[in-house]
């Protein structure tokens, strides 16, 4: 089959499309013709060398595709998916190729009401935001959110969560226009971090109380202005270190305002745990995806020979949602 190859890590061009072979089918997973696949930040890391694939885990890069069901394993339970099902998956590694193989509990069904192609930059981004924001976020309906990179395909998917449920969104972006297209997105209010300190943003906007949720991105650098944001109670949830891995701590704000500080990965957990976290999504949003108001927020498709190019623009924060690349 064809796939991006990477000899040796690199920049951009290291990674070339070539031959690669076909990843072999255990009891309980199902094969997958890919038709899309999307760039993730994970995969910039992975193709430097700084972000290896789970024990087990295919080499090739991509976190999530979609396509049809080609095989079912023999240990998959009768009647879950049957060839032909279109569907989307949350990969551990093997996106970016014709055929990707997964356990079952990462798979969902792509419904009519969502493009084939723009699926493919579904899975890990609404995963992602569901399983910090709801499950270790604890959030609830009504309640306040700060997400850093509200342009973001994390930060996108996040937004319409959160408007799903009623949430109050607030966010941070690098850009006026950027800015303008979270509000857009349902976003209470949007923070040009370029411009302005959001945490003394937050204060203002919240009556001094903060929010109830951070979902953060950065890290490092913004540990402190994070702290500070939060309501009492309230839970920070790392997903990303752009910003550095360190930080101080103060632990007596933590005591006295009885917050939270959670570190979380999606991509290295148990088939038991991806399963637990799809079947979640599904019963809680799985009718709103259906009847289309869930979707990707696609700011271009591009064909799997020009990742290069799709990794220098998620590189350089060109794009405002997923960057797809198309698999013929």
């Amino acid at each position: 089959m064809q796939a991006i190859v990477i000899r040796e890590p690199g920049d951009e061009d290291v990674m070339q499309l070539g031959e690669a072979p076909e990843p072999a089918l255990g009891a309980e997973d199902v094969r997958i013709r890919v038709r899309a696949t999307a760039v993730n930040r994970a995969d910039l890391l992975q193709r430097r060398g700084m972000y290896p694939p789970p024990p087990g885990a295919s080499e090739i890069l991509g976190l999530e595709c979609a396509g049809e069901v080609l095989e079912v394993g023999s240990g998959v339970p009768a009647g879950r998916f049957r060839p032909g099902d279109r569907v989307m998956a949350l990969l551990a590694g093997g996106g970016y190729a014709q055929q990707a193989v997964v356990h079952h509990g990462s798979l969902l069904p792509v419904p009519d009401a969502l493009d084939i192609v723009a699926a493919g930059g579904f899975p890990e981004v609404y995963l992602t935001a569901y399983l910090n924001l709801f499950v270790l976020g604890g959030l609830v309906a009504g309640g306040t959110a700060l997400v850093h990179g509200g342009g973001s395909g994390v930060g996108t998917a996040a937004l319409q969560l959160l408007r799903e449920v009623g949430a109050k969104a607030y966010v941070t972006a690098g850009s006026p226009e950027k800015c303008a297209r979270c509000l857009e997105l349902g976003a209470t209010a949007a923070i040009d971090y370029r411009k302005e300190d959001f945490a003394a943003r937050i204060r203002e906007l919240t009556g001094g109380s903060g929010v109830n949720v951070v979902l953060d991105c950065i890290g490092g650098s913004y540990f402190e202005r994070n702290v500070a944001s939060l309501a009492v109670g309230g839970r920070l949830v790392v997903i990303g270190l752009t910003g550095g891995a360190s930080s101080e701590v103060n632990l007596a704000v933590l005591m006295t305002r009885r917050l939270h500080v959670i570190g979380s990965t999606l991509r290295a957990r148990s088939n038991a745990e991806k399963t637990g976290i799809v079947a979640g999504f599904q019963e809680r949003f799985g009718k709103a995806v259906a009847a289309g108001r869930l979707g990707v927020i696609v700011d271009r498709v591009l064909p799997l020979g020009q990742v290069p190019d799709a990794h220098r623009a998620v590189a350089a924060s060109e794009h405002f949602g997923k960057v797809i690349l198309r698999v013929d």
